[in-house]
């Protein structure tokens, strides 16, 4: 498994990744194994994100309307 190690972290970064992760019960390092992860783990849609913040395991129920491909617009006159 890789290493990362960060340098010249200001000390307002340090002492809020220390309380965050103390807020959720891990260590430093696994709290920035876990932003890091959640960082580059963009979603391809849009709409996946809607769907992790408020879908059904937020408690919400989502009904996304099918949508029919359309040609792209063109803006020449």
């Amino acid at each position: 498994m890789a290493s990362l190690s960060v340098r010249k972290l200001d000390e307002d970064t340090y002492e809020r990744l220390r309380v965050r992760a103390a807020k959720h019960g891990v260590s430093m390092e696994e709290e920035a194994r876990r932003i890091l992860k959640q960082a580059i783990s963009a979603p391809e849609r849009i709409g996946d994100l809607f769907l992790d913040h408020f879908g059904p395991s937020n408690g919400v129920t989502l009904e996304l309307p099918t949508r029919e491909p359309h040609e792209p617009l063109t803006l020449s006159q």
